[in-house]
């Protein structure tokens, strides 16, 4: 959930650090600090923002010195404040570290050290962690890196970590396992971050630590990477990073929420681009024609994801259950390890993340493998753990999402599970050649009809105002609709704080329409293709309690508009791919809806964008 920066070079650390620090607040901003060292350690932590760090830091601290590390912290031990911020530094002074993740059997270990005569000042594992470093270090008299490998053998949990030793200036040791971690190789300077981001402007190499590995990091001799279990040499492995720095900026928009939501149209088009042939009747995609015998004699397929992904997997079941006739299931990542899941090798399971780093997601995948089922990765980010630690997999193209609240990701998702439903079902036979030329076509017409509903962003704006001191709000819809309900309601809660809730629209019979009244505004989505007449018949439910009624619909319909108090119109398209279009004006009312309310859109209050920690 943190962000975690480094820096050794020849340049001076602060700058670089500080600036990191501002492009992974995505991953957590309920505080940040920074150690720099010019001869000294010098450390400046507090509560809240990069921004009031930096207006701290300024006035307390020299920022001189060519090492560095760097924190921005989603809270999981210990309340934000000053002192559980990061660096923590151990009881000697001489050692700094910053941590993304959670040491669980940091209670033993902290009252083991306090025996020991260790004094703790926060409530966090982190500053155990350094300690119990310190320790091994002072009682082995060893050197910081071996120091730190025997130290993570007695650790329980999940960690991304930087330290630094006062007596070996020229070093940083950095370690992984759960949490990611990227390694930048320069020209004579190094860079360690929990992404790409806070270095693509000064090297396109990078170094992706793989789990249950750490680096000795120094500009004295060439990179060193070790197994922490075992201590034996692993080859770094430098590959060249697929982003770049135009990418990771608002692009003169407000907010990265509104960039990222009128990506889209080429987002989905990069997504398809060389896979899909609609005029030659292809679709082809190397994870999947390598595997292809996997998914035709599977006995069904497993889709495992959280939130956003979730979302997407449940129109994945839809589609594919349509298209290709396979059992599909979708299962919360963060519930499957738990309920003791039957699964076969003749399996085949879908792990969907944008991050590609879900620490829910990843465990459901390691458990998956242990049964042997076949494991397809659909993520967002190159090199992330989710793409090395599948069999196969695709990667969606939306670039970079900085926005806490996941949008491209949602609709790139789909377009990648769209064209594996439809390779599937051709190989299967089991829709026929014009269904299956026509759904190639229309998925080709996607991007232009996305492009025509963001320009439903002045209606709305209008409705947001109405609606933003909404206390509450439902929404509804069928079939391939249902899990756009979801997403739709889980992004207002996200942003605007709105309690909301997706329903199918049949279910609200069921206990939902006891909160209608004329201070409930309900969002029904109610495209013309699929189950329109019944979501009519709900809508006059609906307006028979007073409802407020919201109703997304096909252009030029007119049984909804008479019966709804405002409409929002999306072009056309088959009822598969409805979802693509219909989401839109869902994201763009969230979005202004949280505009109008004051809150900060890209950075919600006690989200973070990456769930590195489960």
């Amino acid at each position: 959930m943190c962000g975690i920066v480094g820096y050794i070079g020849y340049r001076e650390a602060y700058p670089i650090v500080i600036k990191g620090l501002k492009r992974l607040e995505y991953r957590g901003y309920d505080s940040a600090g920074v150690m720099v060292y010019d001869g000294a350690i010098k450390v400046c932590k507090t509560k809240g923002k990069v921004v009031a760090l930096e207006e701290r830091a300024l006035k307390e601290i020299s920022t001189n010195g060519s090492i560095g590390i760097g924190h921005t912290r989603w809270a999981t031990h210990g309340v934000p404040n000053d002192v559980n911020s990061h660096p923590h530094l151990s009881n000697s002074g001489e050692l700094a570290i910053v941590h993304n993740g959670i040491i669980e059997n940091y209670a033993p270990l902290k009252e083991e050290l306090i025996k020991r005569g260790y004094v703790f000042h926060s409530d966090t594992d982190t500053e155990v962690l350094v300690n119990l470093i310190e320790e091994v270090q002072k009682k082995e008299k060893l050197k910081l890196g071996k120091a730190v490998q025997l130290a993570l053998n007695q650790v329980v949990g999940a960690y991304a970590i930087a330290v630094f030793d006062v007596k070996n200036p020229d070093e940083i040791v950095a370690a992984r396992l759960g949490s990611p971690l990227a390694i930048g190789v320069g020209e004579e300077e190094y860079f360690i971050a929990s992404d790409a981001s806070p270095f693509i402007e000064y090297t396109s190499n990078a170094v992706y630590l793989e789990d249950g590995e750490m680096a000795n990091i120094s500009l004295k001799k060439p990179i060193k990477i070790r197994k922490i279990k075992d201590d034996s040499l692993v080859d770094p492995y430098i590959q060249e990073l697929q982003m770049n720095l135009e990418q990771i900026e608002k692009g003169g928009f407000d907010h990265f929420m509104l960039k990222e939501i009128y990506e889209q149209p080429s987002v989905i088009k990069d997504t398809y681009r060389g896979r899909l042939h609609a005029d030659k009747g292809i679709v082809q995609m190397s994870g999947i024609e390598d595997h292809l015998e996997k998914f035709l004699n599977a006995d069904r397929i497993i889709i495992v994801a959280c939130g956003t992904s979730w979302h997407a997997g449940l129109v994945a079941e839809y589609i594919i259950e349509e298209f290709a006739r396979i059992s599909v299931e979708v299962e919360y990542a963060s519930e499957f390890r738990y309920r003791n899941p039957i699964i076969k090798p003749t399996d085949v399971v879908i792990a969907i993340s944008q991050s590609g780093e879900t620490a829910d997601t990843m465990a459901a995948i390691k458990l998956a493998k242990e049964h042997g089922a076949f494991v397809f990765g659909v993520c967002n980010v190159v090199g992330s753990s989710i793409s090395r630690e599948s069999h196969a997999g695709a990667y969606t193209h939306a670039g970079p999402e900085i926005g806490v609240a996941s949008t491209k990701a949602f609709t790139t998702q789909i377009t990648v599970l769209t064209m594996l439903a439809l390779r599937l079902a051709k190989a299967k036979g089991t829709l026929s050649h014009s269904d299956f030329h026509r759904y190639l076509l229309e998925l080709e017409l996607i991007p232009e009809k996305v492009k025509e509903a963001l320009e439903t962003a002045d209606k709305t704006k209008e409705i947001a105002t109405a609606f933003k001191d909404a206390p509450n709000c439902l929404y509804l819809g069928r079939g391939y609709n249902f899990p756009v309900a979801l997403e739709g309601a889980l992004k207002l809660k996200e942003i605007s704080y709105i309690h909301a809730e997706g329903y199918p629209a049949a279910e609200m019979k069921h206990g939902p329409i006891a909160l209608i009244d004329e201070q409930m505004p309900v969002i029904v989505i109610a495209p013309k293709q699929g189950h329109y007449d019944k979501i009519v018949s709900n809508i006059q439910e609906i307006k028979s309690r007073s409802g407020k009624i919201i109703a997304v619909v096909t252009k030029g319909d007119t049984q909804v508009r008479e019966l709804a108090d405002y409409v929002i119109e999306i072009p056309e398209t088959s009822d598969a791919l409805s979802p693509l279009i219909t989401t839109i004006p869902l994201q763009l009312l969230s979005y202004y809806i949280a505009v109008f309310r004051d809150c900060n859109v890209d950075q919600p209050r006690n989200l973070a964008k990456s769930v590195t920690v489960e």
